[in-house]
């Protein structure tokens, strides 16, 4: 058993902030009910390719993407514009704990599944909504996306090079860092609201919006710019107050090198054959080099440049100077750390055979988290969970397919 097997989740969402709230419930045992649109289902199940191939080499139509968020999950399909996929959806939230939703602020109103009518049904019901700018504010009514509101919130302002270097400009994360974060954000509110259901039986309303978290994630930049007034300005991989503390490129690749004190910088240009570096005044300490980086930095950049990636990462090491490689994916999962830490992991697919997928990066000792299905197919489970949970036979269940219900 999971530590939330006890738990079931009615999700509604889509694309990836809700979805990855739902998958990381599951990975703890929750049984989550992903509803989606009969014949169409989530997006990302058409965001491709890379799609996913049978043995003999077909593509199924099962997009890497979905499959990134929906793991652990059973799906049914319910056409929630009708009234009687309506009426379905207020049953199994009856006998659901949590409902996860991120459709517009209001559409869910017109449909009767809203907070307010939800709770009437399920008074201890935990329902969390995600939307782009939250239920109130001015924003409210507009459609959030990740890549917008990166540069809304503040973070491609500090990501990427200063202007006045080749390439530079604002920089959006490599990946949907605001969708992610906010799913993990919603899945801390909807525990912590489990939790104070259980003490004392009420439900709760929560309100998430990617715009607060892309704002709230900014951690230190965030008090930096409150505490002295001036909106700290983009170093790309390079520090404001540390140097070198950035990547270097290698004879063969890219490397990181953070220096954090003045040995550190001395053994760093002695493994390069550059001692005088250490004792030239400009460079000597840590101060020096900050003031003096344009000087240094393509020193040390042409340095660096004679060498491999495995040598430097090598010498450095053994000579305790603080520094690592930049992986591509391939070397990522080929990492004897990444592997002994099982975060790539076998899973069985009805399309597929075995394929891989990403293990959770949580470790407990009694309720670990587990990858124990696969992201399911469009509407894979719809007729078990109906008979399961409602009672529908399969009669019953043959005139909602004919009908265009499920």
């Amino acid at each position: 058993m999971g530590a939330l097997s006890h738990i079931r989740v009615l999700d509604l969402t889509r694309v990836l902030a809700g979805p990855w709230c739902g998958q990381t419930l599951a990975d703890f045992g929750a049984d989550v009910i992903k509803v989606e649109r009969p014949g169409v289902g989530d997006d990302t199940r058409h965001w491709g390719p890379p799609y996913l191939k049978t043995a003999d080499g077909e593509l199924t139509g099962e997009a890497a993407y979905y499959l990134a968020a929906n793991r652990n999950k059973r799906s049914i399909t319910l056409d929630i514009a009708t009234a009687e996929g309506q009426r379905l959806v207020r049953e199994l939230v009856a006998q659901s704990d949590v409902v996860l939703e991120n459709y517009k602020v209001g559409q869910l109103k017109k449909y009767g599944l809203d907070y307010a009518a939800l709770c009437e049904i399920k008074p201890d019901l935990v329902y969390c909504s995600i939307t782009g700018f939250g239920q109130t504010g001015p924003y409210a009514p507009r459609a959030g996306y990740d890549f917008i509101v990166q540069g809304m919130g503040g973070f491609m302002s500090i990501t990427g090079e200063p202007d006045t270097l080749p390439g530079g400009g604002p920089q959006k994360a490599g990946v949907a860092i605001a969708d992610l974060m906010t799913g993990m954000y919603a899945t801390v509110a909807v525990l912590a609201a489990l939790a104070h259901r259980d003490r004392t039986g009420a439900g709760q309303y929560i309100d998430m919006a990617l715009l607060d978290v892309q704002v709230a994630m900014l951690a230190n930049m965030n008090t930096n710019f409150l505490v002295s007034g001036s909106p700290p300005a983009r170093w790309g991989n390079a520090h404001p107050n540390i140097v070198p503390y950035q990547t270097f490129k290698t004879s063969d690749s890219w490397i990181i090198v953070a220096v954090g004190n003045d040995g550190q910088f001395r053994k760093f240009v002695e493994v390069g054959g550059q001692p005088e570096l250490a004792d030239d005044p400009r460079f000597a300490q840590n101060p020096d080099r900050v003031r003096h980086r344009e000087h240094l930095v393509p020193l040390l950049a042409a340095m660096v440049a004679q060498r491999s990636k495995a040598d430097w990462i090598g010498a450095l090491e053994a000579a305790g100077v603080p520094c690592g490689p930049i992986n591509n994916l391939s070397e990522v999962f080929d990492d004897p750390q990444v592997r002994s830490r099982a975060m790539q992991v076998p899973v069985e697919h009805p399309l597929a055979g075995t394929i891989k997928l990403v293990g959770n990066p949580i470790k407990m000792s009694l309720t670990p988290p587990a990858v124990a299905s696969h992201p399911p197919l469009l509407g894979e489970h719809t007729e078990a969970v109906l008979h399961e949970l409602l009672g529908v036979d399969a009669t019953a269940f043959a005139a909602l397919r004919d009908a265009g219900i499920v």
